[in-house]
């Protein structure tokens, strides 16, 4: 009889290692004041454990160090790129790949060629940048969860799925705005909460009863399909790779940002059937990113992404990932720390706004929390809350209050190991029992667009 794993491992061993920033709490205290409160400005030097972002922060394996060595950098034709393709093609099954040199990259080609002012992209739930390259081309970004999605406590399987009901009413009263539809797997802005097939089928189906094509964000699209596996009924004697090419077989295209699910440090990736669509897609690239046989990257990335898209639905690999994030939540969870629940594919999401109720939604508690765990152990979480989200007053006033004030834990992919958690668990213990003594926070300086890349803040006395 095979001995039952009781605990599960990192399934590789490390054969390169990069010193971190280990430094005082006097330290991080002078170096928060100089990147004037917003951990975007902190130098990585000064981070111990940085978990700002998944987005091409993870490790590449021995394979893909290997693979660089065989990047054709011909300009035109590249060998690498038509093998990037035949990957490609494999996995989605969508007839034309354009790469690109990041995952917004893509979504600005695609809204490009499609968006016009005064459309609609209903969604799931748009992030940050999908949001703000739908709002560039004139349109509006409409976020379509179901209402229990948004509430942190509501321990759900699928908090990603997009709503029927409320996408069905805007395409029957609205279907003349609305160019396409999107769904992002898994729901980056909601907890990194996974999308069900049974979902994405029906809303295949919606879609295809009024004319409107689906494409899907598919950044995670590994870890999506890896809790459907967990999660969903009559899925679990399926493959993770198995659901992940049904999955971008209900779209007719999407965008990837290859700094997730492909594993690599830099690429993204559009994908679409349209012939016509791809030829406005392509001349666009040709503009902005480079021909359309290496979209912006060199060679020896397009190798890399060929090789992770691979490595990614390693189900070993996987299982791990989601360990690991399940191991941080369950402990925070004893501690009585207050998260999204359930813990979703890619983070640990920790709800600022419960964790500091005596801050009002437009002192931003989710920064405040993000800034603690800075300065009590270098620590460098991301908010995703009133900053990234909420609308400025334009008489100066309070700004809106984003329904929900999360701090995002960002695991970066093969990056860290258990007594990193550990280490990482200790300090929210930390700050969580002094949680009534956190400072708001007041915007000094802010751009328009993607403020919370580079606000200028300063505590509220």
């Amino acid at each position: 009889m095979e001995h039952r794993q009781r605990t599960i491992i990192e399934p590789f061993r490390i054969k390169a290692i990069e010193p971190l920033g280990i430094t005082t709490r006097a330290e991080r205290t002078v170096a928060l004041q100089k990147a004037h409160y917003n951990p975007f400005k902190l130098h990585a030097e000064d981070v111990l454990i940085d978990l700002l972002t998944d987005s091409g922060t993870g490790a590449m394996s021995a394979a893909q160090w290997a693979a660089l060595m065989l990047g054709d950098e011909s300009y035109a034709g590249s060998r690498s790129f038509y093998k990037l393709e035949a990957v490609v093609r494999e996995l989605t099954g969508v007839t034309h790949v354009i790469p690109t040199h990041q995952g917004r990259a893509a979504e600005h080609i695609l809204f490009s060629a499609t968006l016009k002012p005064g459309m609609i992209v209903p969604a799931n739930s748009h992030f940050d940048t999908t949001r703000a390259n739908v709002e560039f081309m004139g349109a509006q970004a409409v976020d379509l969860l179901y209402d229990a999605a948004m509430d942190p406590r509501a321990d759900l399987p699928f908090k990603g799925d997009i709503d029927l009901g409320k996408l069905e009413k805007i395409l029957v009263e609205q279907g003349d705005r609305v160019p396409l539809v999107m769904v992002t797997i898994t729901n980056n802005r909601g907890g990194g909460q996974p999308v069900s097939l049974g979902n994405l089928r029906a809303a295949r189906q919606l879609c295809d009863r009024f004319g409107k094509p689906l494409f899907l964000d598919a950044a995670r699209f590994a870890e999506n399909s890896w809790l459907i596996k967990q999660r969903e009924p009559g899925e679990g004697h399926r493959t993770a790779g198995e659901i992940a090419r049904e999955t971008f077989r209900l779209a007719a295209g999407f965008t990837l940002s290859a700094k997730k699910d492909g594993l690599v440090n830099i690429g993204g990736l559009l994908g679409v059937n349209d012939g016509a669509l791809a030829e406005k897609c392509r001349t666009r690239l040709i503009l902005t990113e480079g021909f359309p046989t290496y979209g912006g990257l060199a060679g020896r990335d397009l190798e890399a992404l060929a090789q992770g898209l691979t490595e990614v639905l390693d189900e070993d690999y996987l299982e791990y990932r989601h360990a690991s994030v399940r191991y941080v939540f369950d402990r925070l969870d004893a501690f009585g720390v207050p998260m999204m629940r359930p813990p979703g594919g890619h983070a640990v999401y920790i709800d600022g706004g419960a964790f500091a109720p005596h801050l009002p939604g437009w002192q931003y508690p989710g920064l405040a929390l993000t800034n603690a765990l800075y300065i009590e152990g270098g620590v460098r979480g991301v908010e995703v809350g009133t900053l990234m989200f909420g609308r400025p007053d334009p008489a100066g006033g309070h700004d809106e209050v984003a329904p929900l004030d999360l701090v995002r834990l960002t695991f970066p992919r093969r990056t860290y190991t258990q007594s990193h958690m550990d280490y990482l668990i200790e300090v929210v213990a930390e700050v969580w029992q002094k949680r009534d003594t956190l400072p708001g926070y007041r915007i000094v300086q802010q751009r328009e667009v993607l403020r919370a890349f580079t606000a200028e803040l300063e505590p509220i006395s």
